[in-house]
Order: C-alpha cells, then sequence, then structure tokens
C-alpha cells in the first residue's frame, strides 16, 4: 500500500537496525501516519539511579521516528536526523516496557517533522520527543 505522497509501500521497510536490536527495540506497527515501538527495560538501560536512562529513551524515539521518516518518503530518497529535542516528564522503572508512538506532523519534500509519544505500562507519558529529518537524495 502507498501512502498519498509517494510514500514507501511497507514492503519496502527494512528489518529494525542493528543497533535498534542490540537496545532491544521491537517494531510493533509501521504505516505512513504511526509508527509504535517498544522496549523492554532492562539493568542495560538503567542509568547510576536505577532507572531508564534518557539516553535510552532517545535511542527509542530514534528508531521511531527514522521508521516514520523512512515509510513516508519516495524509495529513491533516504532521510537523517537533524535535529531532536526530548522532554523527560517522568521515570522509568527497570522492568517496565516503554511503547513509543510516533506521528508525523509535517511530511515535506525536504523535511519531516515527527512527534514521538513515549509512555509506560501503567499509561502515563514518560517523555516527549520532536525530531526534525532531512530528505536526501540516495548516494550510488
Amino acid at each position: 500500500m502507498e501512502g498519498s505522497d509517494g510514500a514507501r509501500p511497507l514492503s519496502a521497510v527494512p528489518a529494525q537496525s542493528a543497533f535498534g536490536e542490540a537496545c532491544g527495540v521491537e517494531v510493533l506497527h509501521v504505516a505512513p501516519d504511526r509508527v509504535v515501538c517498544r522496549m523492554e527495560v532492562t539493568a542495560q538501560h538503567a542509568n547510576r539511579n536505577g532507572v531508564l536512562h534518557g539516553g535510552a529513551i532517545m535511542a527509542l524515539a530514534d528508531c521511531a521516528a527514522g521508521t516514520a521518516a523512512f515509510i513516508n518518503i519516495p524509495e529513491d530518497r533516504s532521510n537523517t536526523t537533524v535535529e531532536a529535542k526530548t522532554n523527560f516528564l517522568r521515570s522509568v522503572a527497570l522492568g517496565d516496557t516503554l511503547t513509543a508512538t510516533c506521528v508525523p506532523l509535517h511530511a515535506g519534500r525536504t523535511t519531516i517533522v515527527l512527534q514521538i509519544t513515549l509512555t509506560r505500562e501503567d499509561g502515563k507519558v514518560a517523555a516527549v520527543t520532536t525530531q526534525t529529518h532531512l530528505v536526501l537524495d540516495l548516494q550510488g
């Protein structure tokens, strides 16, 4: 299925990156209007205070946003993150599962702006990330 603006077909989305896999990111849903990923929080994700490290939150958000940007651009284009901002609202305990829901706010020809809401198992928002991605020509 193609998006209305020349988005890639869902079959063109590659498997999760090796980095995403190492972080334990699981992709649950991919569509041009929404991407959902999750990560079980383990001791490897902890900061010195024994809760989820902010970098791990950013990694999960970036995996979701990168997938959303990728599915929303034509097959002859690529993308890269040029800006990311996260508001950390609540801690996330070890053993919890964090879910990232990414929606495009703007999908233009040269930039894509995405919002990622990261939610704990109890339904409370732990963080909100906004990213801007630059749409690039593929290098051959």
